[in-house]
């Protein structure tokens, strides 16, 4: 696979006043042109010649579709093209509508990728308090956001059952008069479930999500439980016990199911198909494929369980295809990271996945409440604290007013350092509309928030998968790719809200 980013222009015509705004580069042996309210097209070199040079006239072949598409400047609809844009934009003015909240940093495993600051599990001085959640709550409840998820994460989040339920019901009270669209939804390992936890979770319609690397093998190797512990079998026996909870509760299993994530470790490689084939059986709709991340207990054992980028994305390019392979059997199943930029391809609107927007979603998008009540602009910013810097607090749950939170400095420079349009290599990108920054991996790569596009293996991530999706759509003359992958667009409602795809 050949990707330019650039296309030189030395010795072709150009006619600047009858262009529209465009970015362009090649993809699959063709010029593909963007814009920034999402819109793209592939022309043939002659066609891309004849754009620059201004010979596009109504009676050329690509006229119309350079026309609607904003591509020209005669007939370009202003209006039209603003809206488009606000639309794509929407998510700026809400506020944070993502709260994750860490009800304790103890935990029952010892993941060999963990990046969650875990405590064994008598260190109960890292559990959040009462006092504290509601707090964390009365703050969260101020946001502008119409919707608002509470996502209980730890160490093991259920180990302080008591703060859940709490933040739970005192929410729900606190909505009756916020009226706003409201979710909780919990991360767990499934290692430490009980019977009674269960019925109350599936009771009080807390969505729930866990970890699930792979086949026995590989979720076994990455997720260490106990000398004698089996936590594959502990997934899969909670597993089956929610999703028959939930049809007895009459729902539909369609939208009500224990949804999963995996993380990618050098020991998935050579397990793909059964990692797919597994999530395939067990009816989960989408299997995200995730690398890691460079935080936590992932940086010390990263000779054993690490990889290049280039490495990743071979695995990716393979493991997409082959779930594209099951869908043109008529199997359901897509790719999560996929179905975030082929929204913003394929459809008006963007899925306002916090790490792939512009600006990124910290401390505009979410906000993360640490077990002492420490606010901080992301999940990723409070790792970045349990290794010793706290540059990513944003203020204390019980001491900060929301205008606080939201205007902090940190806050104002993340979202500098994540808007495309003054980032240098992202300004002239045709990726540019369908990618995102996100600062805090740059941080951790670099000690820069601002980072370098071409020593960014998250650009490289980013940018590869967009090519991917482009050249199915390229090379596509029967519309077989496109009706698959305009199928992955389609969100149903509990899928807008579970924490497997915020």
């Amino acid at each position: 696979m050949t990707m330019s980013r650039t296309i030189s222009l030395q010795r072709l015509s150009i006619a600047p006043e009858k262009l529209s705004f465009f970015r362009y580069g090649d993809v699959a042996g063709k010029k593909l042109i963007t814009n920034d309210a999402g819109g793209w097209l592939f022309l043939d070199q002659h066609d891309f010649e004849d754009l620059l040079a201004g010979r596009v006239t109504p009676e050329h072949a690509k006229y119309e579709a350079l026309r609607s598409g904003g591509f020209l400047r005669e007939g370009f609809d202003v209006d039209g093209f603003a809206e488009k844009m606000r639309r794509k934009k929407r998510f700026v003015g809400h506020g944070p509508h993502l709260h994750i909240v860490i009800t304790t940093l103890r935990c029952n495993q010892s993941c060999r990728y963990c990046h969650a600051s875990r405590t064994n599990m008598d260190r109960v001085d890292t559990d959040m308090s009462l006092e504290t959640a509601k707090s964390v709550v009365d703050l969260a409840m101020q946001s502008s956001s119409p919707y608002i998820n509470f996502e209980f994460q730890g160490g093991e989040p259920t180990v302080n059952m008591p703060v859940i339920k709490f933040v739970v019901e005192y929410s729900r009270e606190k909505n009756k008069e916020a009226g706003k669209v409201l979710d909780h939804s919990l991360v767990t390992n499934f290692t430490y479930m009980t019977e009674e936890n269960a019925e109350w979770l599936i009771a009080n319609d807390v969505l729930v999500c866990t970890s699930l690397d792979g086949p026995e093998e590989v979720h076994n190797y990455n997720r260490l439980w106990t000398k004698d512990g089996n936590a594959f079998q502990s997934v899969m026996k909670w597993m089956e016990y929610f999703n028959a909870g939930y049809l007895a509760k009459g729902l539909d299993p369609k939208l009500w199911h224990v949804d999963a994530l995996m993380t990618t470790t050098r020991k998935t490689f050579d397990h793909m198909k059964e990692l797919v084939d597994l999530y395939v059986k067990l009816g989960i709709h989408t299997l995200h494929i995730r690398p890691l991340n460079p935080y936590g207990f992932a940086t010390a054992t990263w000779e054993k369980i690490g990889y290049t980028i280039d490495e990743y994305l071979d695995f990716y390019a393979k493991t997409l295809d082959y779930i594209i392979e099951l869908n043109e059997q008529g199997v359901e199943v897509v790719e999560g990271t996929a179905t975030s930029f082929l929204a913003k391809m394929l459809t008006p609107d963007d899925p306002n996945f916090v790490d792939i927007r512009s600006p990124c979603g910290a401390g505009t998008g979410q906000v993360a409440y640490n077990y002492d009540g420490k606010l901080f602009t992301c999940d990723e910013g409070r790792m970045v604290s349990a290794e010793g810097n706290d540059l990513f607090q944003i203020g204390t749950a019980s001491g900060s007013g929301y205008r606080d939170m939201i205007e902090h400095p940190t806050v104002r420079a993340l979202a500098m350092a994540s808007l495309q349009d003054s980032l240098p290599g992202c300004d002239t990108c045709w990726n540019k509309p369908y990618c995102g920054v996100c600062p805090l991996h740059n941080y951790q790569m670099s000690g820069d928030i601002f980072g370098q596009r071409p020593n960014s293996p998250k650009c490289k991530e980013h940018y590869t998968i967009a090519a991917l999706l482009f050249e199915k759509l390229a090379n596509d003359p029967d519309g077989k790719y496109e009706k698959i992958l305009r199928k992955w667009t389609l969100t149903r409602p509990r899928e807008q809200s579970t924490s497997c795809k915020v």
